[in-house]
Parts: structure tokens; sequence; C-alpha cells
């Protein structure tokens, strides 16, 4: 078993210890302060001997552990684990020298993503296409504008011309997706639909609404490269 298949049992580990509401609860309960065995039955109304068995679930997972009181001595406080709880969220992808968002046509959803990637995260973004439109579209234009965006009219690219080693390529469409599968190959794939088929307002809003959900989640995951930690 390799580390990635350590972290994998680990984690469902945890997971599996959390999926007892009774033992969710005690969690939850322990996140802002500590408690004794005690005081955690009186909470939440369960018997002793129930909430001796869940504490050593939790404590088996690596959830938490026990201390024993300072005044007290026959006393325990149990204590959350914190680094048990952020283990939970997926292992880090490798550090990026620079993101690249790549469409079909580089006039919407590419474009989107790198101007959403830079206000995030301030670091090195560009976008292309597989085969880009002579303009971005002018809805893409206008719902960059109204979120703070700024997006340059001329400003599309074939991928083959802005792409180059040290890039993580992320397709925020199923047809570069599917199509890009020489050398150059996307990393992630975003199956956002293409706001320019439906061509309403409402589905330009909806893919940056997707897009910059997708973003939030993805750039806590990607380290900065070198040249940038």
């Amino acid at each position: 078993m390799n580390v990635e298949d350590n972290s994998l049992a680990g984690r469902a580990r945890i997971h599996a210890a959390l999926g007892d509401p009774a033992r969710l609860a005690i969690v939850d309960g322990l996140t802002l302060g500590d408690a004794s065995p005690g005081e955690i039955a009186a909470e939440l109304g369960l018997p002793s001997n129930l909430v001796a068995h869940h504490l050593k679930v939790l404590q088996d997972a690596g959830v938490l552990v026990r201390t024993r009181s300072e005044g007290d001595r026959r006393r325990t406080y149990v204590r959350l684990q914190p680094d048990a709880l952020a283990a939970l969220r997926p292992p880090a992808m490798p550090p990026a020298e620079r993101v690249v968002f790549v469409c079909t046509h580089n006039s919407a959803r590419s474009q989107l993503a790198a101007a959403l990637w830079r206000r995030r995260t301030g670091r090195p973004v560009a976008s292309a296409g597989t085969a880009p439109a002579p303009r971005v579209h002018p809805r893409a234009v206008t719902v960059a504008h109204r979120h703070g965006l700024d997006l340059d009219p001329a400003g599309t690219a074939h991928v083959e011309d802005v792409v180059h080693g040290g890039d993580l390529i992320i397709a925020v469409c199923d047809n570069a997706h599917e199509d890009l599968t020489g050398p150059v190959r996307p990393r992630l794939h975003w199956s956002v639909p293409d706001p320019v088929r439906a061509g309403t307002d409402a589905a330009f809003e909806a893919a940056y609404t997707d897009l910059a959900a997708r973003i939030d989640r993805l750039a806590p995951a990607i380290p900065p490269g070198d040249d940038h930690a």
C-alpha cells in the first residue's frame, strides 16, 4: 500500500467514525471547547455507556484524544485533533507555475475562468481555445463587467500558442477535454455548459457562478509555483 492508499484509508476511517449522528454531534460540540464524557452525556441526553462507545470509536479513528484533569485527577477531558479533521480534505495537487483554462472558442468559459482565477489568487494564468473565435463573446464581457472583472474583447488565442511546460491545463468544456488527446492534455476537466449555445444572459451568469465555485474549491488545493511561493 502506497502513501496515497494510506491517506485514503485514514480518511475513510474518519468518515466512517463521523457517519453516526451522535458521533457527529460530539465532534460538533468539541469544535470550540473540550468536555468530559459526563458533560457530553448530559449535553446530548445519552447514557454514559453509549457515550463511552462513541468516544472510543472517535479516538480509534484519531479524531480525538483524552487528557487527565490537572485538578481532579479522576476526571478526564476529551479534545479534538484538528489535524485529523483537516486530513478529510483531498490532498493538494502538485505546484503549478501557471494555470491555463481551455475551451473550444476561448470566447466565454475559459476567459471567465482565467479572470476569476487571477482575481482569486493573483497567480499567473492564461486562457486558450482549440478553435478560437475572432473575439470574446459580448455577453461574456458583460457578465465579467457585472462582477468587476475585465476581459479583452480581442484577446482570444489558440492553445498551441499559449500552453508550455509547467502549465496546469484545465478544460472547461467537454469538447476541449475530448479533443486534446495529444501532448497537450488537460489535467482537470470541468463540464461547464456552453452559455453561447443558449445565448441568454442567464446562461452566461450560470456559467460564471459555476466557474467561480469551482475556482474557490480548487485554489487552496494548488500550491503556487516556485517563483510565487
